[in-house]
């Protein structure tokens, strides 16, 4: 999950106030074709969407799709698994399985973090967000990815293999000017495998359990939990009345959590996968790549 949110760039500012309505953005159809696999969408170089599309698993064959008033174009090309995306008002960033790709406005990628950047060991990176203060990109390492699944789908939490799966997933914090990493959050119980990372309207990282389906707050190295329960869990963002929204790739779906009651409630549901979503609040409405359809749908707020 990136900061995808509208909220990290032009509203980053206006959090304290809420968001100032926003010039409207070229109409997006309900549903768009982009590409085998697309998984991470975010509003990059002039005002046009960027997805990466993840294609058939064959080494080379991935890209990144723009999306300019409907039309899909290949922006840049030859990436092994692309997931995450993240937009800092100059660069795209997208993560890669073991290394963070720098794209140019011309769609030139460069490679800005490799395994030997990275403090430890890193397995599949996943998501992607630029932090608010924008010096830093955060990163998730989804950890023990082959672990997570048996025959009928998620392992069941109380069952031997889920207390079995190795508690290696981490959030990276990179240095925008260095490329250098660090440990954001360390290992932990409450998100062996973290997928979606973003940042809540106090600039709070939220951190997206996607096994224990935990949706998470950290603040220092304290995980709270703010919604258990949403396994799959994937994007994660928070809007600017502390209502927060997380979709679930397992199970297709978009939740929103209540910022006061903690309820939960469903935005959709019915598609065949959900994956990391950019949010616009200001719109009023959030883009949802399905996957395993080859879509962008558009979820109304």
């Amino acid at each position: 999950m990136k900061r995808s949110s509208i909220l990290a760039t032009a509203c980053a500012a206006l959090f304290l106030n809420g968001c100032a309505p926003a010039s409207k953005s070229p109409s997006f159809p309900d549903t768009l074709a982009v590409g085998e696999r697309p998984e991470s969408i975010t509003k990059g170089f002039d005002g046009d969407y960027f997805v990466t599309v993840m294609g058939a698993k064959e080494p080379g064959d991935a890209h990144i799709a723009r999306i300019h008033e409907g039309a899909v174009s290949i922006f840049s090309s030859g990436m092994d698994e692309p997931k995450g995306i993240a937009f800092d008002g100059a660069y795209l960033y997208a993560t890669d399985l073991r290394r963070v790709w720098k794209i140019d406005a011309d769609g030139r990628k460069s490679e800005f973090a490799t395994e030997k950047d990275f403090p430890v060991a890193i397995r599949y990176l996943n998501d992607a967000a630029i932090a608010p203060d924008g010096k830093a990109l955060y990163v998730t390492d989804l950890g023990a990815n082959d672990k997570m699944f048996g025959p009928d789908g998620f392992w069941p939490l109380d069952s031997e293999e889920a207390k079995n799966i190795p508690v290696i997933g981490r959030v990276f914090k990179i240095d925008l000017a260095s490329g250098k990493a660090e440990i954001a959050l360390d290992t932990n119980p409450l998100m062996p495998c973290p997928n979606g990372v973003g940042f809540g309207k106090d600039g709070q990282m939220l951190v997206g359990a996607f096994f224990r389906g935990n949706l998470l707050e950290a603040h220092g190295d304290h995980l709270h939990v703010v919604a258990d329960g949403l396994r799959g869990a994937d994007a994660v963002e928070q809007d600017s009345q502390g209502n927060y929204y997380v979709s679930s790739w397992k199970f297709a779906k978009v939740w929103k959590i209540d910022g006061q009651s903690k309820e939960v409630t469903v935005l959709i549901e019915g598609l065949q996968s959900a994956a990391d979503f950019y949010f616009n609040e200001a719109e009023g409405f959030l883009l949802l790549p399905d996957m395993l359809a080859g879509t962008i749908t558009r979820v109304d707020l």
